[in-house]
């Protein structure tokens, strides 16, 4: 199965109480990891990809990892532009073949965030890549982008719907509450807002800074209208611990067995968190 846009993938997890799950890979290891993992358990998947695991690779080197690990895939395969504040840099994944990119323009005043993300919905008009945009200001660190919590607020509900009005998107980041990277108490998710801003608009909602939070309020925030769920320090997590807990205990210098942990780590994390979020056997 080639690789698609989010859009019908989306779609069919708000319309079913699921979510599908976004993983941030970092290299061809943990991305074979992450769609392993959605093949073995049949589950709808979305290879993330950082503005810096892109541009440390290349687009290309990254786009073949996807197309040669997709090749013979038997579920939904999406690889998407996480968090991109660089209009050229999305035009290049579009170009290279990213099925989907998310442009971040949520430090902008509304207006220019309007703006620039019609900018990128008029570069994917023709090519069926599926847009994500963010409003509201996310706490933590993502790729660059950083929120310190006094200056993180949440969406405000009537801005979003007329964000959504204007805005074709196919899939809506509101900040609500949760926050990228670890939690260092308990995150207040503002769980009325979520239920607000999905009923008022109707749009996928992703729930950004999934990793650390509590089963149930996974359970809460899909049953609400969360239908894409954003995991990236967890696998970053799993990519050092899964190679360094071996050597550690092994001491052996042949590379490809620790990598070999690294992946089984990796893959471990995917499949628990496709479990948590019910997209297991949705493909």
């Amino acid at each position: 199965m080639s690789l698609q846009s989010m859009t019908a993938m989306l779609k069919r997890a708000q319309a079913n109480g699921y979510a599908v799950g976004a993983f941030n890979i970092l290299d061809y290891n943990s991305m074979r990891a992450v769609i392993d993992a959605a093949e073995e358990w049949r589950a709808p998947v979305i290879i993330q990809t950082s503005v810096k695991t892109v541009l440390f690779w290349g687009y290309d080197a990254v786009i073949s990892w996807a197309k040669q690990l997709t090749l013979h895939a038997t579920i939904p395969v999406a690889i998407h532009l996480d968090h991109c504040t660089d209009i050229d840099v999305i035009r290049k994944c579009i170009d290279a073949g990213w099925t989907s990119v998310m442009i971040d323009a949520s430090t902008k005043p509304f207006t220019e965030n309007i703006r620039l993300t019609q900018q990128v919905l008029d570069m994917t008009a023709s090519c069926g890549v599926s847009v994500e945009a963010e409003l509201g200001a996310i706490v933590g660190v993502e790729d660059d982008i950083h929120v310190k919590e006094q200056e993180a607020h949440l969406a405000d509900a009537d801005q979003a719907v007329q964000f959504c009005r204007e805005l074709p998107i196919d899939c809506f980041a509101p900040a609500v509450g949760t926050a990228h990277g670890i939690y260092k108490g308990e995150p207040k998710i503002a769980y009325d807002l979520i239920e607000e801003i999905a009923a008022r608009t109707g749009v996928p909602l992703a729930l950004h800074g999934g990793t650390g939070l509590a089963d149930d309020v996974f359970h809460r925030c899909i049953a609400l209208g969360c239908a894409k769920v954003n995991i990236s320090t967890q696998l970053k997590y799993a990519h050092i611990d899964g190679f360094v807990n071996y050597h550690q205990a092994n001491q052996v210098y042949n590379p490809l067995k620790p990598i070999a942990a690294q992946y089984d780590a990796l893959k471990a994390a995917v499949v628990e968190n496709i479990k948590l979020f019910g997209s297991a056997g949705q493909a």
